[in-house]
């Protein structure tokens, strides 16, 4: 083996040579970003006077025969697209577009780079790549008609034609920069192990971090003394502040500072486009990175000057929640700014610590906390354009989230919280309930952390998991009902330094060996160490005092802050809303927000934009039929092959005649065919009756919160135990033409809808895992007949395999919101259908669940 610094152009040279692709190697897949990478570097050295520019190594294995052969193992990306550069270059002076100034430059490209001119015409292509990119390869070299447009190679090969047209740079500077691209080359001979020389460099040694790309990426290029000056005086505090986790940290910064959150693979050339799309000097830009980074070192560690705020930071961090970062930096950022006060930053850490639990407990979905948090600072910016009222509008944004986004109410959280069975939740779930419960309100705290973590303390249920004779006997006749519904749920749960001890038994030799309950200097063991028995009644009074305990600890405030004027509707690609019959006013992608005409407008930019990405996937589809994709029948390469056709690229049409819901399912499988996130698209929707104005008066808002107050109380009169609870109990009004009730199984509620057209009770199976959501549905549905002669009605049954959720659902016709002479027998619909649905479905359900 030998290996060496060479310019890749001398690498290249030799009309004899020949560079042969393994069939063992990927195709080509280099995609247009990564060729406007190497544009733009080859601009930079052209302009920045630079004298060489490393373009990473090249291995092959040297075959003597006919030709002189080069196998090449590693590097086939760089060599494929640098002869892409070069034809296109070629062609472009044959067919007379650009004309260089050295008048032989096409003909030294072509002749000593490209083709062996004494060959036939299946030789003489210097390049060899695999198979099918062989021949797309090939074409490059005939006419245009002749190309291979699905192939990516064509596509890279068409984005240099058309950027070289540009002259950014000239011909001659183009070919000059390519001349300064250095690399290392290692040439195998024939007692080498290709594949074992392959293995030992990409799989050997520590791979350097996005930290330190752009450690190197700021420093390197910096005379040495001032290395070590910006190293001491900026970097190491910045290593220092983040616990050493560079790359973490650096991927906050940039969501907060692009509103986008880079992939953890990418922070490097994010980072990197950040700063030269800026234009930013190094020192200004350590400055600032330092600033960020003290704020991140409270967010790993708290150190404030507030005990409470500290301790809210280190249960934050308990539970992971590292998706609230980059909002928290912006809200230190306005405290180290005098805009917020210390006590009002512990108020907005604190009711985000609510926010999170909340929405554990009711098991909502967290993928939708990324959106959310990236987001929120913007938004609390939005409605008045200040950070005036800061923590009141905070407030006020979280609580008026709707659907997956939502703030449980009272009523939800609550019922989620008295059925869930917490013992079966993570365990930085279970200790962070349970410490909360034993420290909230008091000053003399225990370590519970610790005392978990050393195996001190542990969790105890009070009626034990294996019943005793003696606690059959302390049970009752329920005692197998009352055993199954309540043994992991928080009422019978509890801490204790010893578990061993207690065992199984029964109750009272619990309560009264040394260090039981009546012992216990554990605050949560107090009302349990003065009881006589534990049985259904002790159970249901300390499930419901703790219900109204955690109602104090993790409380929903009210917000004083009032919009002067209407916030839009906000949906991301993601949510599982209706959309059909709402316009649409402008949407967000990735760092960049448009304004839209219609539907149809936001689905070109979209896709234009996700074309510009990568060209490959719209073509493929374009060009090649008959592969079963469900797309296939959208896209075509022909326009009269589409009712409508709409122009994307050239010979590259996607239909537009479709309705609204059928554009947001195509937008969803062209985002999971590009690899793109379905959340990263926002949709900001007009209300349709709106007339600009912050009051509700006159709009479908309006008319819907008037309609829930009437139809209310006959669905929480149909669901009431006897006790003022049930199923819609902690439902209030709402602005939606939906009220969810809940019934204590995560993820799963019933919920009565008010349309203009009819009225609707739906059982929703909505949990964040779409695959419990159909096992479920297929659950019920195998008792579709048995349930449908109860009822004594046919259902809609809607497996929808295209989203996560499914639905079971009773249709009323006839009757709309906006005739309030229908309203009783809508209201009573809701009630009664609500309802039946409870005690049909819900006992099948928690059978299974």
């Amino acid at each position: 083996m030998k290996g060496s610094e060479t310019k890749l152009v001398s690498y290249m040279q030799g009309s004899d040579k020949r560079f042969v692709i393994p069939v063992y190697q990927r195709n080509y897949d280099w995609k247009t970003e990564n060729c406007k990478q190497l544009y733009d570097d080859l601009i930079k050295v052209i302009r920045r006077g630079r004298k060489s520019h490393f373009f990473g190594s090249i291995v092959s294995v040297h075959n003597d025969g006919e030709f002189n052969e080069y196998l090449v193992i590693d590097g086939q990306q760089r060599l494929t697209t640098i002869s892409l550069l070069l034809l296109a270059m070629y062609n472009l002076m044959k067919n007379g577009v650009l004309t260089p100034e050295k008048g032989n430059l096409a003909e030294k490209i072509y002749k000593i780079y490209l083709i062996d001119e004494w060959q036939d015409d299946d030789t003489r292509i210097k390049l060899k790549p695999v198979k099918n990119d062989r021949n797309a390869f090939g074409k490059l070299f005939d006419e245009e008609s002749e190309h291979i447009p699905d192939s990516n190679l064509t596509i890279n090969y068409n984005y240099f034609y058309s950027r070289i047209q540009k002259e950014e740079i000239t011909l001659d500077e183009l070919y000059e920069a390519v001349t300064k691209l250095e690399i290392i080359n290692i040439t195998l001979n024939q007692d080498d192990n290709p594949q074992l020389i392959f293995e030992s460099l990409n799989s050997t040694g520590v791979a350097l971090s996005e930290g330190d790309k752009i450690r190197n990426f700021i420093l390197m290029g910096l005379p040495t003394k001032q290395q070590n000056d910006y190293y001491e005086k900026y970097w190491n505090k910045i290593e220092i502040c983040t616990d050493y986790d560079v790359s973490m940290f650096v991927r906050d910064y940039l969501s907060v500072k692009q509103q986008l959150i880079p992939a953890m693979s990418k922070v490097y050339f994010t980072f990197k486009a950040y700063v030269e799309g800026n234009g930013t000097k190094i020192e200004p830009l350590l400055q600032e990175l330092l600033s960020y980074a003290k704020w991140y070192e409270i967010l790993l560690k708290g150190n404030t000057a507030d005990k409470e705020l500290n301790a809210c930071i280190y249960r934050l961090n308990r539970l992971e929640t590292t998706v609230t970062r980059p909002f928290f930096l912006e809200v230190l950022r306005l405290q180290a700014a005098g805009k917020l006060s210390l006590a009002e930053v512990k108020e907005i850490f604190l009711y985000t610590e609510n926010y999170l639990f909340r929405r554990t407990i009711c098991d909502l979905p967290t993928n939708a906390l990324n959106k959310i948090f990236l987001m929120l600072h913007r938004e609390i910016i939005r409605y008045d354009g200040t950070d005036n009222s800061y923590l009141e509008k905070f407030k006020y944004t979280l609580n008026s989230k709707s659907d997956r986004g939502r703030f449980p109410d009272d009523g939800e959280f609550v019922e989620a919280f008295a059925a869930r069975p917490v013992y079966q939740m993570n365990s930085k779930n279970k200790i962070y309930i349970l410490e909360r419960f034993e420290n909230y309100g008091t000053v003399e705290i225990q370590n519970v952390y610790k005392q978990c973590d050393e195996g001190v303390y542990s969790i105890e249920h009070i009626m034990p998991q294996h019943l005793t004779p003696a606690w059959v006997k302390e049970l009752g006749e329920d005692y197998e009902e009352i055993h199954e519904t309540w043994l992991h749920r928080m009422a019978n749960l509890t801490l204790t330094g010893y578990n061993s001890k207690y065992s199984n038994s029964p109750f009272l030799e619990k309560r009264d060996m040394k260090n039981g309950f009546i012992d216990s200097h554990l605050y949560m063991n107090s009302w349990i160490g003065q009881q006589e028995h534990w049985r259904l009644s002790e159970l249901e009074a300390r499930n419901q005092m703790l219900m109204q305990r955690a109602l104090t600890i993790w409380p929903q405030h009210v917000s004083e802050f009032k919009p002067m004027e209407k916030q839009m509707d906000v949906y991301s690609l993601d949510d599982d809303v209706e959309l059909s019959g709402r316009e649409i006013v402008r949407f967000g992608y990735k760092n960049t927000e448009q304004p839209v005409t219609s539907w149809i407008d936001m689905m070109e930019q979209v896709l234009k934009m996700l074309h510009a990405e990568d060209k490959l996937v719209l073509s493929r589809l374009a060009y090649s039929k008959g592969t079963a994709n469900d797309l296939d029948a959208y896209v075509s390469n022909k326009p009269q092959d589409l009712r409508n056709a709409l122009e994307i690229d050239t010979d590259i049409y996607v239909e537009r005649n479709t309705s609204t819901s059928t554009k947001i399912s195509m937008l969803r499988k062209f985002f999971k065919a590009y690899g793109a996130n379905e959340e990263d698209l926002m949709f900001y929707l007009k209300d349709m009756n709106d007339d600009g104005t912050a009051q509700e008066a006159g709009t479908r808002y309006e008319l819907r919160r008037r309609y829930w107050a009437f139809a209310l109380p006959y669905i929480q009169q149909a669901h009431d135990d006897g006790n003022g609870h049930g199923c819609f109990s902690g439902c209030t009004t709402s602005k939606e033409n939906w009220l969810s009730g809940f019934f204590g199984i995560g993820g799963f509620s019933l919920v009565c809808v008010a349309n203009y057209n009819k009225a609707r009770v739906d059982l929703t199976l909505a949990h964040s895992n779409k695959e419990r959501n159909k096992e479920a549905f297929d659950y019920l549905y195998s008792y579709k007949s048995e349930i449908e002669t109860v009822l004594g009605t046919q259902l809609s049954w809607q497996r929808s395999d295209d989203t996560k959720s499914s639905y079971v659902v009773i249709h009323l016709n006839g009757v709309s919101i906006e005739n309030e002479a229908d309203w009783t027998q809508m209201a009573k619909f809701h009630a009664e259908w609500s309802k039946k649905f409870y005690d049909v479905f819900v006992p099948y359900l928690k059978q299974k669940y």
